[in-house]
C-alpha cells in the first residue's frame, strides 16, 4: 500500500508538469488516464496557479468563493469539489473553445439585422477606473483609431444629458458610450494632485434599518437616472491597480444603484473594466477584483475584463461580450 501510494504521488508530480489541455487530450487516450488525469488534488493545483493569470470573467464561470477557502479534505455532497470541471467552465481558453463549439449564425444575424434600420445601442459607462488612473481610458479611446474608430461627436441630448461619442466596432457595427463622471474635471484633477477622495455627485445617500443595524444604499441624481432608463447596458471602469486602496463595498452600492430595475429591464449587461494605466502597473487579478465586489450577486449578465489604459488592450474584448449581449436582449 505504501508504494502504491508513493507511485501515485510520483504519477501526480509528473502530472503537474504537464498543461491542463495536455492532460485532457491524455485522458482522452484510455480509461486508466481518463482516471488518473481527473484527480481533484491535481485540478486544485492548476486552478489556484492559473485563475490569478486570467484576463476575463463572467457570470456563468466565476468560481465559488469557497474555491480559495475549502479545503481540500472537506466534501460537498458526500463528493470532492470538482476542481477539474470548475477550471474547464472558468479559465478563458474553455469558455472560447465552447463558444466556438457552439452553432454560429452571426453571419445570418448580420444580414437579417442589416434589413432593420436599427438604433445603435447605448451604454452607459461610470467607475473610479475613469478618474483615478494616470492614464485616461476615454482619452485614448477617442485618439486611437486603428483600434476603435469614433463614429460621431455628441450632437443631440438624451432629456438634457448629452448623448456621448458614437464609436464603431471592427465589424462595422456602431454603438454610443454616455461618458458619467462623478464630479467636475477640475474637481476629478484636484483630486488626483492631492491624492484624495472626489465627493461623487452623481449619488445621494439613503439609510434604512435592517434589522438592529443601519443600512447604507445609493440612489442616482435625476439626471444619472434619465439616462439609466434609456442605455442598452452599462460599462464599470474598476480601478484594478494594486497599490491603491480600493473601498469595493462602496463600489458595489453605487453599481446596484445604476442598475436598480426600477429604472430599466433587468436582463441589461454590464461590463466590468477590471483597468490599470499601464502595463508596467501591479494588477489585482479579475477573478479576484470580481469577487471583491461580489458580483456573483447580481442577476443580469455580467463580464469582467482585464483593460489597460495606455494601449487599450483587452477593451475590444469587452465591447465584442457586450455588443452581443445587447444584440440578444434586442432579439428577444
Amino acid at each position: 500500500a505504501a508504494l502504491n501510494g508513493f507511485q501515485i504521488d510520483v504519477q501526480l508530480n509528473i502530472m503537474s508538469f504537464l498543461s491542463p489541455q495536455d492532460l485532457c487530450h491524455l485522458g482522452s487516450t484510455s480509461c486508466y488516464w481518463r482516471a488518473a488525469v481527473q484527480d481533484p488534488l491535481l485540478w486544485r493545483y492548476f486552478l489556484l496557479r492559473d485563475l490569478p493569470s486570467w484576463t476575463s470573467v463572467d457570470w456563468k464561470s466565476l468560481p465559488d468563493v469557497e474555491v480559495f477557502n475549502k479545503a481540500f479534505s472537506e466534501v460537498s455532497d458526500n463528493a470532492l469539489y470538482d476542481y477539474m470541471a470548475v477550471y474547464k467552465r472558468s479559465c478563458p481558453q474553455g469558455r472560447r473553445s465552447l463558444k466556438l463549439s457552439r452553432p454560429r449564425y452571426g453571419a445570418v444575424t448580420s444580414f437579417l439585422q442589416s434589413l432593420v434600420t436599427q438604433a445603435e445601442p447605448r451604454f452607459a459607462m461610470f467607475g473610479p477606473g475613469l478618474e483615478e488612473l494616470d492614464d485616461s481610458l476615454v482619452q485614448k479611446m477617442m485618439t486611437c483609431p486603428e483600434i476603435l474608430l469614433v463614429a460621431g461627436l455628441p450632437h443631440r441630448q438624451i432629456h438634457g444629458i448629452g448623448s456621448g461619442v458614437s464609436f464603431q466596432f471592427h465589424n462595422g457595427q456602431k454603438f454610443n458610450i454616455v461618458t458619467l463622471y462623478s464630479t467636475t474635471s477640475v474637481e476629478r484633477r484636484r483630486a488626483r494632485e492631492e491624492q484624495a477622495v472626489a465627493v461623487n455627485k452623481m449619488f445621494y445617500q439613503e439609510n434604512s434599518m435592517v434589522g438592529n443595524q443601519q443600512a447604507v444604499h445609493y440612489s442616482v441624481i435625476a439626471q444619472v437616472r434619465k439616462v439609466c432608463e434609456v442605455v442598452d447596458g452599462f460599462i464599470y471602469v474598476a480601478n484594478a491597480e494594486a497599490h491603491r486602496e480600493h473601498d469595493r463595498q462602496e463600489e458595489l452600492a453605487r453599481i446596484l444603484a445604476m442598475i436598480d430595475p426600477a429604472l430599466g429591464p433587468l436582463n441589461r449587461p454590464l461590463l466590468v473594466l477590471s483597468c490599470v494605466s499601464h502595463v508596467g502597473v501591479k494588477r489585482i487579478p479579475c477573478v479576484y477584483v470580481a469577487h471583491q465586489l461580489q458580483l456573483n450577486l447580481l442577476r443580469q449578465p455580467w463580464m469582467m475584463q482585464d483593460t489597460v489604459a495606455a494601449t487599450l488592450d483587452g477593451l475590444l474584448n469587452g465591447i465584442e461580450w457586450l455588443l452581443e449581449e445587447a444584440n440578444c436582449k434586442n432579439a428577444q
